[in-house]
């Protein structure tokens, strides 16, 4: 069985790759999550319906609750930043510049989670104004939210953060 892993991985190396980035990503998922759940319904159960009336921007974009603009900011930053560590060290084995790679992972990341900031109280707006509050629903939201962010981030960790100076690439 070890035998034929180590064949699959060598023969099928981009497809290993990607189911350990998708692993990677389950795993920090579950933390962020874990993360997101707490802070929604412990630190800022208040201000789950407190509106942003002070910034016409955020109004513009959505984004109308503090709470979810806090949970889904926080719980990301700290998903990503487990997701880094993973991936460089177990995904990609990237031998790359930490330097390089890390600003341009974080610059990658704050876009991420500007979108999903965005999409996430976007969404959890739209869910509060049209009464389908439940746990239920804002969990199935926000891995709807933190899905769609791989379409972007893997090529961006594959190819250009996570890459590694050897040609000999596993």
């Amino acid at each position: 069985m070890k035998e034929k892993l180590k064949e699959f991985t060598k023969k099928h190396s981009e497809i290993w790759k990607f189911i350990k980035f998708t692993f990677t990503g389950a795993s920090t998922s579950v933390l962020e999550i874990t993360v997101f759940m707490f802070l929604q319904y412990v630190v800022f159960k208040s201000l789950n319906e407190v509106p942003v009336t002070d910034n016409a921007f955020l109004a513009f974009l959505g984004i109308e609750y503090k709470g979810y603009m806090y949970s889904y900011a926080i719980s990301a930053v700290i998903g990503y930043a487990a997701a880094y560590i993973m991936n460089r060290k177990l995904t990609f084995k990237a031998d790359a510049n930490p330097v390089f790679s890390t600003i341009i992972y974080v610059l990658m990341v704050f876009f991420t989670i500007i979108f999903n900031t965005w999409f996430g109280a976007f969404l959890g707006t739209w869910v509060t104004n049209n009464g389908w509050n439940s746990v239920i629903v804002e969990m199935i939201i926000k891995v709807v939210v933190m899905t769609v962010p791989t379409i972007w981030t893997y090529p961006l960790n594959r190819f250009v953060i996570h890459r590694k100076k050897k040609a000999a690439d596993e």
